[in-house]
């Protein structure tokens, strides 16, 4: 799990030390400016990798934190204006955390009017009895927490499953991959499930992580920390969420330039021989625009800032 993030302002230093009806205004235009970002770059993954289609029935999973709160928010609106008919089913799993607060996500999906279902089961005290003290009970609770929900879609009679991963996240686990397990790996926004039962769906592929922090405290979401196990925070994902973030800091337009490349992979300018047939290549006497050019020194053009557009965040 994520450490939990300190929910930021969607204003600009002077609106924040000003609340007269001139900097309201600035707000509201701004939140607006956010809401059409998200449903266009949510509507625009979905449909690049054709994740909802007609008739489709979508478990969205909601953990009580900003990402589930705002994908679940923003494909509702979608739902709503999308040329296709699918259903929403909002779920949650009350793994009997001590602390949890067990009435703040029925109440609010009450109020929502949204179908949901709250399935609970004990995995905290399953995790807790195999799991010696002190190590990280993140494997084994994933796991526990993966079966039961397969089984609630099945219940529910959903066919796709959505979850709240969204840019930032693909790209830590690209570089995890890479850095820690050796293999250039992310984190795909459309797969099968591992048990070949259902589409996992990531709408939120796109989606710059800094603006469902802005979301989450425009709409005022009712956030559960996610850290009532206890468990360890994922020490090599922090570092890599940290790189990346002094990478954007000194040259903007680099997290949106990875992004990009993780939908221009070029097997055979890498190494793996299962992608690209390099033992039996031969020459073809044709010219080709991707072949090696030798000796030369490829350039690089400077990132030119991010073709997804930003929000000013100041801390609260």
């Amino acid at each position: 799990m994520n450490a939990p993030q300190k929910i930021t302002a969607l204003t600009t230093p002077d609106v924040a030390a000003d609340t007269g009806p001139a900097a309201r205004t600035r707000a509201e235009r701004e939140a607006l400016k956010l809401e059409k970002r998200l449903c266009r770059q949510v509507g625009q993954a979905i449909a690049d990798f054709n994740m909802i289609e007609e008739g489709d029935r979508v478990m969205v999973c909601l953990s009580g934190g900003k990402d589930s709160y705002g994908l679940l928010d923003i494909l509702m609106k979608l739902q709503a204006r999308a040329p296709v008919r699918f259903e929403l089913v909002a779920v949650n799993l009350d793994q009997k955390q001590p602390g949890f607060p067990a009435e703040v996500l029925p109440n609010y999906l009450r109020d929502l009017g949204i179908e949901h279902h709250i399935e609970t089961q004990d995995t905290y005290s399953i995790v807790k009895a195999k799991i010696p003290e002190g190590k990280t009970t993140c494997s084994l609770c994933s796991r526990l927490r993966r079966g039961i929900l397969y089984s609630v879609a099945r219940r529910l009679k959903c066919n796709k499953i959505a979850l709240g991963h969204h840019r930032d996240d693909m790209l830590q686990t690209f570089f995890l991959n890479m850095f820690f397990g050796g293999k250039l790996k992310g984190m795909p926004p459309k797969l099968t499930s591992d048990n070949g039962e259902f589409i996992v769906i990531r709408p939120l592929a796109y989606v710059d992580e800094r603006d469902l922090v802005a979301w989450a405290a425009h709409r005022a979401f009712p956030i559960i920390p996610c850290n009532l196990c206890g468990s360890q925070e994922n020490l090599q994902r922090k570092q890599i969420g940290d790189m990346l973030r002094e990478w954007q800091k000194k040259y903007p337009g680099r997290i949106e330039n990875m992004t990009t490349a993780l939908q221009n992979v070029v097997p055979s300018h890498l190494m793996d021989g299962t992608l690209h047939d390099f033992r039996h290549l031969k020459p073809t006497g044709v010219p080709d625009e991707d072949g090696d050019k030798a000796f030369d020194e490829e350039s690089f053009a400077e990132p030119v800032g991010s073709p997804f557009g930003g929000v000013t965040l100041v801390s609260a």
